[in-house]
């Protein structure tokens, strides 16, 4: 963009505002193209004055001595002031006049009040420095800010601290692929294409889950649905995970110059055909072989003179009336439902539709759009062949206001549907629920919303997200994905209970149904944590994520899970104790504990997590593992897994009972046999059963007012804790010295080598349980003795 018309310049006000003049001398002029000024005043001296201007002719470094009154050109160097339509930023050292920062595409200092300059701080591709602040009293510290975060140095320039510490992450577009757990990958302004897994086996995300993806810091990126560890993006590049290597595919390796590109450019794989990837510039291009060739399947679909909208004012000139064709499809809606109905929109203000796979084109624009609104975004129903749901954006024509347009009859006619939105926040992106006809949900430059009838009505779904642009969002089986243009990636896990919203509302009490949970650990690291310093993201719950509503307080509601046999295995109240733990004892602080969840009984939604474990070893001292996670690391040792299969949710709020079924899965990277994950659980709860019958013991003990110095040896010392079998070990003891506190200690050693992964079981481990159960058999022959 070009800063410039003929009142571009420098304007100075000595009245607080309330009058100003326009400062001239020796500055280039309007003829001369003046556009951006980038102006700083020296702290230490108000007279004297650097600006940073952006012209066709004389642009450069100017230094005024007299408040602006004069100025004095200083340098032309080209890195200083090229790209003013991006950079106008210059900085005087609050106590050396003759020390200057300027920022673009990367940063430089002058030390002789602009002379000579030298690069300071960026990188060959551009770091793009956007602002600058110097510590007025301590000026060694400085703050610059670029595309992709803040960065820091305390010593003047010679280091610098990381921007990989704050979630700012620039996105164009978002999708996902088919691995468990999946992908989310992008294009990242300034750092290339992105991905990174939506959960990490760290009990955490962090940068061992993240990578490039091989393409531009624009593109859109396809993931193939047949292999996920092939990605395909930008303009085009084929990407292979395992090798990390990236091939150009693009549909020309010469341009032959009949096709016009832009910086995103929409490629994605057809819903109804996985084999055919589509890719649009000024035409619509396809290839059924991953890029070994393309087909056009398009004529050019924009305008080949679009109007001049009147919002352009006194810059509408005779050229932009007869400028060169050069508009693009900037959107592209294939039908889930039909692999021939494709929709496209430009940039330049146009709908089409083929229902006959790109032979015959259609033109469909909505008769309220207008020429330079752009079509954001598309959407093809997941139900309805003739429907579909498109996203304009009229930033460019200075118009904020939101537009999003429903067809039901192939573009024959269109709906607004943009009630209850912000009415100064484009909308970037339409997506429908593909399980719940009627949902949708949309992102502004403000916030994300959601519908549930089909776009009549809208409501915000921000929650704790902050107030950014929302540049795309899709839906991964339950779960919601939204890319900023400014705050990195974010995820509503299970967005489920929006599609039973409105029947959720006619009860007093409401239980959603859950979606299906897959049996993942927590953590699968086993040493030293992540420090808490270290920058992260939050894993999706680790267990059946069990949503209800209470439309009213309730006195007691339970939570209760059941078996296929009817059987419960766990049970949770709301009037449950908290869970006791001595923190005054802990050998490491309190931050990295999870907090504890409690099942609630007020008016509103409620979440509440099940882990897929049976109900934790009673009596056993509650400590946290080494491998921990800042503020989320649950305390141990845990119950047994449950078996991936059938199970039942019972909410009962005040008597009153709804059960639904819930269906658990076993983690698909696990390749172990039915047969041995059943050994796994039956050697599981064998020490899990044989535990709780020493417990019994030891409570029964432990009740006795007068117990015998026999019983007690029996007994023996405190309670059992959550044993570490990396670093610990256990070791047979003669019959007639085990103790029951003791031998609780090994139950659980080799329960949790047992659960420490769904494989199959060492000989040496059955062996391990046979020996602990014949010792069980001598302290409960004891007992009877004793007793």
């Amino acid at each position: 963009a070009k800063f410039s018309g003929p009142n571009s310049g420098l304007y100075k006000s000595t009245d607080g505002g309330e009058h100003w003049r326009k400062l001239t001398e020796g500055l280039p002029t309007a003829d001369e193209g003046l556009g951006r000024i980038g102006v700083a005043i020296a702290p230490s001296n108000s007279n004297l004055m650097f600006a940073v201007v952006d012209a066709s002719e004389n642009a450069g470094i100017y230094k005024s001595v007299d408040a602006g009154e004069s100025w004095t050109f200083l340098h032309g160097d080209h890195r200083l002031w090229g790209r003013g339509g991006d950079f106008a930023e210059i900085k005087v050292h609050p106590k050396d006049p003759d020390r200057l920062y300027v920022g673009n595409i990367a940063s430089y200092t002058s030390a002789d009040g602009g002379k000579t300059w030298m690069a300071l701080k960026g990188a060959p591709g551009g770091d793009d420095y956007h602002r600058i602040w110097i510590n007025p009293i301590n000026p060694d510290i400085m703050l610059f800010v670029a595309d992709q975060g803040a960065v820091v140095t305390v010593n003047a320039g010679r280091t610098w601290s990381s921007w990989y510490n704050q979630p700012t992450t620039q996105l164009y577009h978002v999708s996902t692929d088919n691995a468990f757990p999946y992908w989310v990958y992008g294009g990242q302004q300034e750092s290339g294409a992105i991905g990174i897994a939506s959960r990490g086996n760290g009990g955490q995300i962090s940068f061992r889950e993240f990578m490039g993806a091989g393409a531009d810091e624009y593109a859109y990126i396809a993931a193939d649905p047949k292999d996920p560890d092939i990605l395909y993006g930008g303009r085009v590049m084929r990407f292979d995970k395992k090798t990390g290597q990236s091939q150009n595919i693009a549909p020309e390796s010469v341009r032959s110059g009949k096709y016009r590109f832009v910086r995103t450019m929409p490629l994605m794989f057809h819903p109804a055909d996985d084999r055919m990837l589509l890719f649009a510039t000024n035409v619509l291009w396809k290839t059924m072989n991953g890029g070994q060739d393309w087909e056009v399947i398009s004529p050019d679909l924009t305008y080949e003179q679009p109007e001049v909208p009147a919002s352009v004012g006194h810059y509408k000139t005779e050229a932009l009336e007869t400028m060169a064709r050069r508009g693009v499809i900037y959107a592209v809606g294939p039908s889930p439902l039909d692999v021939n109905t494709i929709w496209a929109g430009t940039d330049d203000g146009r709908m089409h539709i083929t229902t006959n796979g790109g032979q015959d084109w259609t033109e469909v624009t909505p008769p309220a759009m207008t020429s330079w609104d752009k079509v954001s975004q598309i959407d093809a129903s997941h139900f309805d062949k003739g429907t579909a749901y498109i996203a304009i954006n009229a930033i460019r024509k200075d118009d904020m206001t939101p537009y999003v347009y429903r067809t039901k009859d192939s573009g024959k006619s269109w709906d607004l549907i943009t009630n209850g939105m912000n009415p100064s926040g484009s909308v970037n992106v339409v997506r429908e629920d593909p399980k719940k006809q009627g949902l949708l949900y949309a992102g502004t430059e403000r916030e994300v919303y959601f519908s549930i009838d089909e776009g009549e009505n809208w409501q915000s779904l921000r929650n704790n997200m902050p107030a950014s642009s929302m540049r795309d969002l899709v839906i991964h089986e339950d779960d919601l994905v939204v890319g900023t243009h400014g705050r990195s990636i974010w995820i509503l896990d299970n967005i489920a209970p929006l599609r039973e919203m409105q029947e959720a509302q006619s009860a007093s009490a409401f239980l959603f149904q859950p979606p299906r949970a897959t049996r993942v650990r927590d953590n699968m690291f086993s040493d030293t944590p992540l420090p808490p310093e270290e920058p992260t993201g939050e894993n999706p719950p680790d267990g059946a994520i069990l949503d209800y509503q209470l439309n009213e307080d309730a006195s007691l509601v339970t939570l209760e899970i059941l078996d296929s046999d009817g059987e419960v295995i766990r049970t949770y109240r709301s009037d449950s104790p908290a869970e006791n733990i001595d923190t005054t004892t802990l050998p490491h602080p309190t931050y990295w504990m999870r907090p504890e969840q409690k099942l609630g009984a007020s008016i509103g939604h409620h979440r509440f997590i099940w882990n897929l474990r049976h109900e934790p070893p009673r009596g056993a001292r509650r400590q946290f593992s080494i491998a921990a996670v800042y503020k989320n690391t649950p305390s141990g040792p845990f119950g047994p897994f449950v078996l991936p299969g059938q199970y039942i949710v019972r909410l009962t709020v005040d008597g009153q009972a709804t059960e639904k079924a819930l269906t658990v899965r076993m983690d698909p990277r696990v390749k172990t046999s039915t047969a041995d994950l059943k050994k796994q659980s039956e050697m599981s709860m064998r020490c899990y059963d044989a535990y709780h019958e020493l417990q019994t013991i030891r409570e029964a003990i432990d009740q006795m007012s007068n117990a015998s110095n026999a019983i007690k040896a029996l007994r023996g010392n405190g309670a059992p804790g959550n044993p570490d079998t990396m670093y610990g070990s256990i070791r047979e003891s003669p019959i007639d010295q085990e103790t029951v506190a003791g031998l609780q200690h090994k139950f659980l050693f080799v329960l949790n080598l047992l659960q420490g992964a769904d494989a199959t079981i060492p000989k040496q481990t059955i062996e391990a349980v046979d020996i602990l159960e014949d010792a069980l058999d001598g302290v409960k022959s004891r007992w009877d003795t004793l007793k």
